[in-house]
């Protein structure tokens, strides 16, 4: 049908029609408007679906080339910030799915390998051309990188350096993907690396890639996971765990992580604590996944782990997902012999929908470090000097340890204020971090500001600096 078919056939006058133009323009989205965000209708029949279907109905009529958009990132945005998906009809079938994943695991020992096969196998020509060398499936991190391929060297560089990867290590990865990290640690810090996947497509290219390196890559549920290792770390993988294998999770890294050991865990978070998952992802990007929160995570880890850091860097998101579409649709030609056109629709839709949503309140991205279980001497206050001992305080001194969350040094800082209310001495990192968080003890809470002043020298491998220093103010004892 024409892009005009609305006007051409005096939809206005059609009460779906209507509905939906009502809708949209609460989000500024015209019908058939000229703005890029705006979406240009090809088939009558994309209202009522919408209407009927919510989300997934909307994901499949893009599919099927009932409706374009030329900036659909964009048009998720609006959507998202506007509230729009809370409005739309929820189908019966979505009810149920939640349901279910309330009353049964959908994550099961069984059920784990589907993701792999349905995703991460779709075939490695594919994550080739549209991954950067290291093929990261995971948010880069951007500053001081202008291309996609450093962006994932940084981020690499930046987990090592938070694991405190020494030579002689053992490091366990899961979800290690093709094998990226596991090779980037084993050839630059001379770790021992052992890697599980539960992509067969995944281990034929890791292995492949690692070959001359001490890495070794299985099919194997991390469930299965029974040995002991310096290091533990988990990259994209924490998605498709499903809350009702959370605690189970942390379990079996507890489990198998040394006494003196580290864990760093990196996931894309939900804001919001439930199982809901788009729909349309579910049923055809990550069948199972769901988005863990911080009470999740933290309600999870708490009996094994303390969190020494947490770095959101969300806001990279976008970026990296649309570098992965620019790398998508120049790499088309030589894929479209194996794809079909309709797969095509999907999967740039798949990755302009989630560009959308990160910059939205719904989701972030962070990073997170734990030490090691507690009840065992942490591993970081033998080799840095920093005590995890009780703070002695006094109405007019006090000590709070500082981690500086790129490169992972510490630092002991000491203030004299009356209270915690007040501005402590200010400390900062100059290997160009752009935040630094407490490390020990738990009882007080940082609140990161930036400003541009002198601190402590960083001693530390660092990035080049071009991020403003910054001054931190611990709030009130919790």
């Amino acid at each position: 049908m024409s892009s005009s078919c609305v006007e051409d056939l005096s939809f206005q006058d059609n009460a779906w029609y209507r509905i939906v133009h009502e809708l949209l323009a609460e989000a500024d989205i015209e019908i058939n408007g000229s703005r890029p965000f705006d979406i240009r209708v090809n088939n009558p029949d994309f209202f009522k679906r919408v209407l009927q279907d919510g989300s997934l109905g909307l994901g499949e009529s893009y599919m099927d080339g009932w409706w374009e958009c030329e900036r659909l990132d964009m048009f998720f945005q609006r959507v998202l910030r506007s509230g729009l998906e809370n409005k739309l009809p929820h189908h019966l079938k979505d009810t149920l799915r939640v349901a279910a994943a309330r009353l049964t695991n959908l994550q099961s020992r069984k059920r784990a390998w589907i993701v792999g096969k349905e995703h991460y196998d779709l075939g490695n020509d594919l994550f080739s051309l549209m991954l950067d060398p290291f093929m990261q499936y995971s948010c880069g991190y951007w500053p001081h990188a202008d291309t996609l391929a450093q962006a994932q060297q940084n981020k690499l560089e930046m987990i090592c350096q938070k694991l405190q990867l020494q030579p002689g290590m053992s490091l366990l990865d899961v979800g290690c993907g093709w094998g990226g990290l596991a090779h980037y640690a084993a050839q630059h810090y001379g770790v021992k690396v052992h890697g599980v996947t539960i992509s067969a497509e995944q281990q034929k290219l890791a292995q492949k890639r690692c070959e001359g390196q001490d890495v070794t890559i299985l099919l194997q549920d991390y469930r299965d996971l029974d040995l002991q290792f310096d290091r533990i770390v988990s990259v994209g993988m924490f998605e498709h765990v499903g809350p009702k294998n959370y605690h189970t999770y942390f379990d079996v890294v507890a489990r198998n992580l040394k006494p003196d050991g580290l864990f760093l865990l990196h996931t894309i978070g939900a804001n919001k604590t439930d199982m809901n998952v788009d729909p349309w992802i579910n049923k055809y990007i990550f069948p199972n996944g769901c988005l863990p929160s911080v009470r999740h995570i933290a309600a999870a880890s708490e009996p094994h782990f303390v969190m020494e850091d947490w770095h959101n860097f969300g806001a990279d998101y976008d970026r990296t997902l649309m570098a992965w579409l620019e790398r998508f649709i120049a790499a088309w030609p030589a894929l479209q012999g194996n794809y079909s056109e309709r797969f095509y629709r999907m999967f740039a839709y798949y990755l302009q929908a989630c560009a959308g949503a990160p910059s939205a309140p719904a989701i972030f991205n962070f990073g997170r470090c734990c030490s090691a279980p507690k009840g065992r001497k942490a591993a970081c206050a033998s080799r840095v000097n920093v005590s995890h001992q009780p703070v002695r305080r006094s109405p007019s001194a006090h000590t709070c340890p500082y981690i500086c969350v790129l490169c992972a040094h510490r630092y002991q800082a000491r203030s004299r204020a009356a209270n915690t209310r007040s501005t402590v001495s200010t400390i900062a990192c100059v290997c160009g971090s752009i935040s630094i968080l407490t490390l020990s003890p738990s009882r007080f809470l940082p609140r990161v500001v930036r400003n541009n002043v002198s601190g402590m020298r960083c001693t530390q491998k660092r990035l080049p600096v071009t991020s403003p220093t910054v001054r931190l103010i611990p709030s009130t004892p919790i």
